[in-house]
């Protein structure tokens, strides 16, 4: 069945050591578990490279080759080089995704963007917050008291059951939400 419209984007916001990964590890089978198809799209801040160096598909790369497909029964990648003076937007690799096949795509890294997204708060790391000023920011997470007031609905950055019960309601939410524009 096709899609009418793009699966439903959310991000996971904050600093480096905050435990983006690790949330993300716990929530996903969390949200499969519910029967939610979960995409994730990952920013890196260097050049990154998930073909091993001797393989058959790394010579085919190192060829020459701008698109290089490896496939199997179960899985397949597409590795895409790109013009290194054009970085892919974020909106550009939602593109890229199979949103026939997902209910969700959870996003970690890409911190400015203008997507809805969860900010995880430690505290005791000291770094700055982006809710006060960020208004994509729906939720937020955290492992202490929060060094600023909000009225964002606070979660407990220990409990990944609590912030999968967070994220199902937004889901229903936005599926509420789309229904009633269908209509």
């Amino acid at each position: 069945m096709k899609k009418s419209s793009l699966t439903p984007v959310l991000g996971i916001a904050a600093y480096s050591g905050t435990g983006k990964t690790t949330l993300l590890v716990k929530l996903i089978p969390l949200l499969t578990a519910r029967g939610i198809r979960v995409g994730v799209i990952k920013h890196a801040h260097h050049n990154f490279d998930i073909d091993e160096k001797g393989k058959d598909s790394y010579k085919l790369r190192k060829a020459g080759a701008s698109q290089m497909l490896i496939g199997s029964a179960s899985r397949w990648a597409l590795i895409v080089e790109t013009d290194p003076s054009h970085e892919n937007t974020l909106q550009d690799l939602i593109q890229y995704l199979d949103h026939n096949n997902l209910d969700l795509v959870l996003v970690e890294g890409f911190k400015p963007e203008n997507i809805p997204k969860i900010e995880l708060i430690r505290p005791e790391l000291g770094k700055p917050l982006y809710y006060p000023e960020d208004s994509s920011v729906i939720a937020v997470a955290t492992d202490a008291e929060l060094p600023a007031a909000t009225t964002l609905p606070v979660l407990d950055l220990n409990n990944p059951e609590q912030i999968a019960e967070f994220i199902m309601d937004y889901l229903n939410n936005k599926t509420q939400k789309r229904a009633g524009h269908e209509n």
